[in-house]
């Protein structure tokens, strides 16, 4: 249609007005300044991209040259444009890094390699929403929750690494947007309501309003067409006369202003489809009540020049009730100011008059960026320009984008969307995703593991606080640490609030676990070493040891030996000269019990040498201490009968593995005669957190259970108390019951039979 350049404003064919020049320059700052810069990015790319096609059906070198073409629009550098070229060919590349960074040096190469990165994540999220949706049926202006919350993500991670990167992302979509328009291609819906709700607010925020509008109304028409031709049209019936009546007011209202001694410059405003609509459906008006269809914009030197400018804009047209705003003193959260009245003139038609400084314009115009604080360039600091003034500038940006996330998590049918996620500042404005209600100590371990091993303070946005303080969106954190050290215990306490994130809670976890194992290994070491001492056998090599032991290393052997899992007598067994043959006895006993001897049928069952008849010949191991009901075998000793063992003893697998032969079978048994129930010792480990009467605590679980107890062993080592009982049992299967008490202890972490 023949009016829709003047409808878009600036239009594709318009080009792009008003740049920013504080911004590009701030983030052009650090790629070199080449003359040449472009022309030898576009002749390095055109042989890898000249034949190639976008998946939108675009030439890639055309794009690129249109990319080029807008940043330059926007106040961009030879150097930003070359590097729209260089995106393009590091799809082409095997090694993108360094090819690039040979060519035109680190800067160009990791702009655009991160340029690159970003492209695959969002074509990849554009795909799973599309598949997701199953059909073109869906409702067009609403997106897949999971995609959108992906793309703001994302495109916050990356700002918060180079601003550049967002710059020629939004750059590449508008003129995706503009190629579509040109050939009238069908439109993938889900790459229209991207640029809709994720490009187009990103743009604004920035500032960038020229992208922002021509990406929205190209957006609108591909996902509406009808709704907006009818607007359009209801635009353009009357453009004519509107835009003449509307130059004749402007001027009249300049002059006027200038007799009264304020230096003002009035303009006309751009119509936007995609903004009226959107009024029409928030306000639930028609066509004829949008008032800002015929719209002025005053510019004036001072404060006090735009409350005179209103005072003769109100005594000359009639103004409207309940339709100004004073946004000079109440800004918005923006920072945006300006006034803002609606007046009719005498045919009672509707004009919007918008009322402001050069300074408050600028900043409407070019967003956060005016506040930007590249003042002069330098060798050093964020993008190559001196660090003087640059943090509070980043933060201010930064905190901008945050607020596009909660603007976007409230709106459009997506309440909650962020709800699970917050973004935290570091002190070098980074910005760091965390989950909901996380702390300074989450923080510190998703920046780096040992940071917060080390944690030991926290500011936040300045002001000193609580470890377990939770943080909010937006807000620069810093933590203090120690050299040395580790976390606390607390942290793991859910009660106390520290730890939100399970891969925090899952890296303290892992240093206690490894913290234990240490003093484990210790523990075995130092058994180990007493005993080769007291065998005169300080000569070996441990490692040595531990291979004709059955053990990888050194390490595993001192491990099993401190948690009791593998006898000492196993070494000493290394250090005796094997016996070539059983002694008589012993040859005997095995031959007995194996054939089943007619004169042992009393105290024996076919071979099965029954324990606690035959007590002269068996022996309870003491490094299992077996009890019924446990599952028992027997293995002969040299000179000392049958030693019995429970069937999962690990001392006793390695006893098999030698002496294979020396097993038989035995079982529990009861002598004749007797009235009372036998009583076996069985040692139960403690493990809890140390505290004042643990160990009365425990004990009297055993007293009020009637088991009683022959011996305790404790050791406390960093606020962990390691304990062993000795118990008597007539029946294992009972401690179960008596252990699961001992576990509800307070502070008791873990019992376990030995």
């Amino acid at each position: 249609m023949k009016s829709e350049p003047a409808i878009l404003g600036a239009g594709a064919g318009a080009g792009l007005a008003s740049p920013l020049p504080e911004l590009i320059a701030a983030t052009s700052a650090s790629l070199p300044v080449e003359a040449d810069a472009k022309a030898r990015a576009r002749a390095f790319a055109e042989p890898l991209i000249a034949s190639e096609t976008l998946d939108t059906g675009e030439n890639t070198l055309a794009h690129a040259d249109a990319v080029a073409r807008i940043v330059a629009d926007i106040g961009g550098s030879e150097a930003m444009q070359a590097a729209s070229y260089l995106v393009y060919a590091c799809e082409h590349l095997n090694r993108p890094q360094d090819v690039i960074t040979k060519a035109f040096g680190p800067n160009y190469a990791a702009l655009a390699v991160e340029t690159t990165q970003l492209v695959r994540v969002q074509r990849q999220a554009r795909l799973t929403q599309a598949s997701a949706s199953g059909s073109a049926t869906a409702v067009p202006m609403a997106q897949s929750a999971a995609a959108q919350t992906e793309n703001v993500r994302k495109m916050l991670l990356a700002f918060s690494r180079d601003l550049r990167v967002v710059l020629l992302r939004l750059a590449s979509r508008l003129q995706t947007l503009r190629h579509y328009a040109a050939t009238k291609l069908p439109v993938p819906p889900s790459l229209a309501r991207e640029s809709l709700q994720v490009f187009a607010p990103l743009a604004n925020r920035l500032g960038i309003w020229q992208i922002k509008w021509e990406m929205e109304d190209l957006a609108f028409r591909f996902l509406e067409p009808d709704t907006y031709r009818e607007v359009a049209r209801l635009l353009d019936e009357k453009r004519v006369e509107r835009e003449a009546y509307v130059e004749q007011l402007r001027q009249q209202l300049e002059t006027q202003l200038r007799q009264q001694g304020v230096l003002a410059s009035v303009q006309g405003r751009p119509k936007h489809i995609y903004s009226i609509v959107r009024k029409m459906r928030g306000k639930s008006l028609g066509f004829g009540q949008v008032h800002d269809i015929r719209a002025l914009r005053v510019v004036v030197p001072t404060v006090a020049d735009c409350y005179a400018a209103l005072s003769w804009v109100h005594a000359q047209l009639s103004p409207v009730a309940n339709e100004f705003d004073d946004y000079i003193a109440r800004p918005k959260a923006n920072g945006y100011q300006s006034l803002h009245t609606v007046v009719r003139n005498a045919q009672g038609q509707p004009i919007e008059v918008q009322i402001r400084t050069q300074a408050m314009h600028d900043h409407a115009e070019h967003g956060v960026a005016a506040h930007w604080a590249y003042k002069e360039a330098g060798s050093k600091g964020y993008s190559g320009v001196s660090a003087s003034g640059e943090y509070d500038a980043k933060i201010a940006v930064l905190r901008q984008l945050l607020a596009w996330e909660r603007d976007l998590s409230g709106s459009d049918g997506h309440q909650g969307l962020f709800d699970d996620r917050i973004y935290v500042l570091t002190p070098n404005a980074a910005i760091v995703e965390l989950p909901q209600g996380a702390t300074p100590v989450d923080f510190a371990y998703s920046v780096h593991t040992s940071l917060g091993h080390r944690c030991r303070g926290a500011r936040v946005d300045g002001a000193m606080v609580p470890l377990n303080t939770p943080l909010q969106n937006g807000q620069t954190v810093e933590v203090s640490t120690v050299k040395e050290g580790g976390p606390s215990r607390d942290w793991l306490n859910a009660e106390l609030g520290f730890l939100v994130s399970h891969r925090a809670r899952a890296k303290v976890r892992a240093w206690f676990n490894l913290q234990q194992q240490h003093e484990t290994t210790a523990r075995g070491r130092e058994a180990v070493e007493k005993l080769l001492q007291r065998e005169g056998k300080t000569a070996i090599k441990l490692e040595d040891l531990a291979s004709q032991l059955g053990f990888k290393s050194a390490d595993d052997l001192f491990h099993v030996v401190g948690k009791d899992e593998f006898s000492l007598r196993s070494i000493e067994a290394l250090f005796k000269p094997a016996e070539p043959v059983l002694p008589q006895d012993e040859f005997l006993l095995l031959k007995k019990f194996r054939q089943g001897d007619k004169a042992a049928s009393a105290s024996s069952k076919g071979g099965v040498l029954v324990v606690g008849i035959d007590s002269l010949m068996t022996q309870l191991a003491k490094c299992c201490k077996p009890a019924p009901p446990d599952e028992i075998l027997g293995f002969v000793t040299r000179g000392k009968g049958v030693s019995v063992h429970r069937a999962d003893c690990s001392n006793f697998r390695e006893m098999v593995a030698r002496n294979g032969e020396r097993v038989i079978e035995v079982e529990w048994g009861r002598p004749k005669g007797a009235t009372d129930a036998a009583v076996y010792p069985v040692d139960v480990t403690v493990e809890a957190a140390d505290r004042q009467g643990l160990l009365r605590d425990i004990s009297e679980v055993f007293a009020r259970e009637k088991m009683n107890v022959i011996g305790v062993q404790t050791q406390t080592v960093k606020g962990t108390a390691w304990m062993t009982f000795t118990v008597e049992v007539a029946d294992a299967g009972r401690l179960r019951h008596v252990m699961a008490q001992v576990n509800g202890v307070a502070n008791v972490r873990s019992t376990r039979r030995r």
